[in-house]
């Protein structure tokens, strides 16, 4: 008999849009290809009652469902903790190291629950937000128990456990009244939009990532900020259309997209500056020392921009003498203190770029002249030179940068460009909509793969797999595009036993710093004030650290004030 009502039923799956049905123990249809359960019964006829009449068979479970079926009951916060879930185990995919996620920011997360009052606490504001919601018309609400709310359960006790985010995380707390929220599917999505910023530090989705680097901070793992943002815009860490993997009966529509649906890149500035007001408003206590041995030390990145970029490796010796002459390799300088307000917290890709950026000036000048000068001269001891390594030619050097430099960019923009903001997992409010929304998408992606066939385009590859270097260069290449080797005998000479600059001048960016708190950066950039030269170099570490070249500009500043202090002191007579 089962078999027979099943098989009347010709409804396509919404899943796999095949037509198979079978029927569970409590008469529901289930797809028997994909074991997709609808929310669709089967009908008995009753004939002891009314001939020919009709009843549904009623699903267990709470009986305050809706009859719009909008799914679980959920809050914003639940939504945040399964996004980093998601971020955490991507970051873990890509070698972080494993406790990252169970030990250091499920208990950042669950600090920040409990300083914004939202769980860990007597009385957390999701629920009086629940309270508040809950119309008082459901008069058979309290006829059926449901599970508490996962709000309910953070403030009893700080039990251990990991960012689980599984369904029965997802769900918290049975199903969803009609009049939970009418303008989103959350719960507290209207009056978390209502808080006042300035009260707690309002949770969004640049701080998910802002949480993430803290948790790397902390662990002083190899990754920079910058290289977190490029895993992001590359695909490798969820971000951009995370929402798509929330379960399905949390349901996402109104304000919940305003807070969770994401149509721009991560913002550099934006990540670390909410990353400090994090790690401030969290309490926390200085973080583990950054040493001469760690990744983050303005030494080891260094080397590594300078093997990035192609430039000399003797370059090396003189960003580490830079850096022990200005002291910005100081434990203490380099480690974050949240509770220290008066230090200056360190952008560290950031500030071995305009190391490297301060070094180039130093030996090069980068006025649009010196440079082109001891080129010449190194190119002609190139020609005489039958021994021994070819010397470093800035000219050639240039050529060839700009040359990938520009390739890598135009890449970059064409694929920013043909990025699809759209979700690829449509949206759907209800049930009875589900079907014919999947069915639409699907006919949009078909009608594109025939366009794409018929128009000769080529299918984008796959993404290549993450990796710390943009650009590449191998010292086994024998077209001279590799200067890792080169050297930098034509423009140095020893005086008093020590190898210095054969030109002695220099020209500083700004002659003096504008105050922070008042213009909100120490120096201002315009590429028409300054040299080509000086821009070209920062904009080829703007490309790799995906900033302004005004932030590399501003840090180029601080290192020449700090470097050249003693001349800048002195009163003229």
């Amino acid at each position: 008999m089962d078999e027979e009502e099943a098989r009347d039923f010709n409804e396509r799956c919404a899943q796999c849009s095949e037509v198979n049905w079978g029927l569970t123990d409590g008469g529901r249809f289930y797809c028997r290809t994909c074991h997709n359960v609808t929310e669709r019964t089967r009908d008995v006829v009753n004939t002891e009652v009314t001939c020919n009449a009709r009843i549904q068979t009623i699903s267990k479970g709470s009986r305050n469902r809706g009859k719009s079926e909008e799914g679980w009951e959920w809050y914003v916060c639940e939504g945040f903790q399964l996004i980093l879930k998601k971020q955490a185990e991507a970051l873990e995919a890509l070698g972080v190291c494993p406790q990252m996620k169970d030990e250091i920011l499920c208990n950042f997360w669950r600090r920040y629950l409990q300083k914004s009052q939202q769980a860990y606490c007597d009385r957390p504001a999701g629920e009086a937000v629940k309270a508040l919601s809950v119309c008082d018309s459901s008069t058979d609400m309290d006829s059926e128990p449901d599970r508490p709310s996962l709000l309910h359960l953070l403030s009893l006790s700080e039990s251990d456990g990991d960012l689980q985010t599984d369904c029965s995380f997802a769900s918290s707390s049975g199903k969803v009244s009609e009049c939970t929220s009418v303008c989103s599917g959350s719960v507290d999505g209207r009056l978390y939009l209502m808080k006042n910023q300035k009260e707690t530090l309002r949770m969004s989705m640049p701080m998910t990532l802002s949480f993430c680097y803290m948790a790397l901070l902390w662990l002083r793992e190899p990754m920079t900020l910058s290289d977190l943002l490029r895993f992001v815009v590359e695909g490798h860490i969820p971000y951009l259309n995370v929402y798509q993997d929330f379960p399905e009966k949390m349901k996402l529509y109104g304000l919940d997209l305003r807070i969770f649906c994401v149509e721009s890149w991560p913002v550099y500035e934006e990540v670390y500056s909410k990353m400090i007001e994090l790690a401030a408003f969290l309490d926390l206590p200085r973080f583990p020392d950054i040493t001469e041995s760690c990744f983050l030390h303005p030494d080891m990145l260094c080397m590594k921009y300078l093997m990035e970029v192609n430039l000399p490796d003797e370059l090396h010796n003189w960003t580490c003498r830079v850096v022990k002459k200005i002291g910005f390799g100081e434990v203490d300088f380099l480690t974050l203190n949240p509770g220290n307000k008066s230090t200056r917290k360190v952008k560290y890709d950031v500030l071995a770029a305009a190391i490297i950026v301060v070094v180039l000036k130093l030996l090069f000048l980068l006025d649009d002249h010196y440079e082109w000068l001891l080129s010449g001269s190194a190119a002609e001891r190139n020609k005489n030179n039958k021994e021994g390594g070819p010397y470093f030619d800035f000219k050639e050097w240039y050529k060839v940068i700009k040359c990938s430099l520009d390739a890598e960019q135009k890449k970059l923009d064409e694929e920013r460009a043909k990025y699809l903001w759209r979700c690829e997992k449509p949206l759907f409010y209800s049930v009875k909509k589900k079907s014919k929304v999947l069915r639409r998408r699907q006919m949009v992606v078909n009608l594109q793969n025939q366009f794409c066939k018929l128009s000769g385009s080529v299918q984008p590859a796959e993404r290549p797999n993450p990796s710390s270097f943009q650009l590449s260069w191998s010292e086994e290449n024998t077209d001279g595009t590799c200067f890792h080797g080169h050297s930098l005998k034509g423009i140095l000479q020893q005086k008093n036993g020590v190898l210095t600059t054969i030109n002695p001048d220099y020209w500083l960016c700004t002659i003096r710093l504008c105050r922070e708190k008042l213009c909100g950066h120490l120096a201002h950039y315009k590429e028409v004030d300054f040299p080509q030269s000086y821009h070209f170099v920062l904009r080829l570490f703007s490309f790799l650290l995906r900033i302004q070249p005004s932030y590399i500009h501003e840090e180029v500043c601080v290192i020449e004030h700090k470097l050249f202090d003693k001349k800048l002191s002195k009163k003229p007579k």
